[in-house]
């Protein structure tokens, strides 16, 4: 199916908040400037600034009329800045495109984004394909798959793990969904930027892009480097099924959910006891649980954890019971 966006040019507002990200900066504006579509407006948020970041912001905006630049005089936390710089969207503008100051964007992204947003009327979010340093992410959906219902694309995501968002610099929504949220992220959310996602989408579309439009930084330092460790996802997944679960699956589709869920969820927990990861680890995936009102089944985790202790021996047993048997032949 051949999808043509209608005549007309609306107006995207792009956001780029920042704080100490001068090695960066300069890289994502210009990725910007570049765009091919240049029906935009650009709003850079200084969050107090240390380092050379406001004097990069403010030698681009006195050249392009068309960026602003808003320095703060109150530090904030990185959601409650990323909440507050997306209440300056123009009321002019039909969407909204975030791109994390230490992110960039390639010179097509919001030419075909915004073409995927007007294939429907109710699309609420945009995605493509986005690379995560060296490796390409969201490629779960077949080629030729460019607008989905977003109850299926929710229901995909939790029965067979096809993750299509993630960093706000992956996605574009509409303005007004941005300004009817206030505040857009949830700022004590574990996965602030999927919970938003989940939220919109259970009304409106997805359309997404089969092209690699982003380019999202795994930098130290980073909330993502810090977690991964954590392994964040498996808790992602688990939190989400309980969360939205019961809103997307009837009842004894839903259990059948939470079963394989909770099963590897536990096998990879066992795991981790194998491992002997420290308190941390544990305190993080304990902290998810509880927001969603559960909590690591202790008795389930050591029958798990049984388990991962004697895969060994087992494949032990299965690699001499192999050798005798060639060995028989053999003779």
């Amino acid at each position: 199916m051949k999808l043509e966006t209608p005549a007309g040019r609306p107006l995207v507002s792009i956001v780029t908040p920042f704080f100490n990200t001068a090695p960066h900066l300069a890289q994502c504006i210009e990725s910007v400037l570049n765009q091919t579509y240049q029906n935009w407006e650009y709003v850079l948020a200084d969050n107090c600034s240390t380092d050379a970041s406001t004097e990069i912001a403010i030698s681009y905006a006195t050249r392009d009329p068309r960026i602003r630049l808003i320095r703060e005089t109150e530090f904030l936390d990185q959601l409650s800045n990323y909440n507050r710089a997306l209440t300056y969207l123009s009321a002019e503008s039909r969407y909204c495109k975030m791109v994390q100051a230490d992110d960039w964007i390639f010179p097509n992204c919001l030419e075909e984004m915004v073409r995927a947003a007007e294939w429907a009327p109710d699309v609420a979010v945009v995605g493509s394909l986005s690379m995560y340093e060296e490796r390409v992410g969201h490629d779960g959906l077949p080629y030729g798959c460019h607008l989905v219902p977003g109850i299926e694309m929710l229901r995909r995501f939790l029965l067979d793990r096809v993750t299509v968002f993630g960093s706000p610099t992956c996605v574009m929504f509409r303005s007004s969904d941005v300004s009817a949220r206030c505040p857009f992220f949830e700022v004590d959310a574990p996965f602030a930027d999927a919970d938003v996602c989940f939220d919109l989408l259970q009304t409106g579309q997805f359309a997404f892009v089969h092209q690699v439009l982003t380019f999202n930084r795994r930098q130290a330092g980073s909330t993502w480097v810090r977690l991964a460790p954590h392994q964040p996802m498996m808790l992602l997944n688990i939190m989400f099924t309980y969360r939205y679960g019961p809103s997307l699956f009837p009842p004894r589709e839903f259990e059948d959910l939470v079963e394989r869920a909770l099963d590897s969820y536990y096998h990879f927990l066992s795991h981790a006891v194998t491992e002997g990861r420290p308190r941390e680890f544990w305190d993080y995936h304990a902290a998810g649980l509880a927001r969603v009102g559960q909590r690591i089944d202790k008795w389930r985790l050591r029958r798990y954890a049984l388990r991962a202790l004697l895969e060994p021996v087992k494949a032990y047993v299965r690699m001499a019971r192999a050798m005798t048997r060639r060995t028989a032949r053999a003779q």
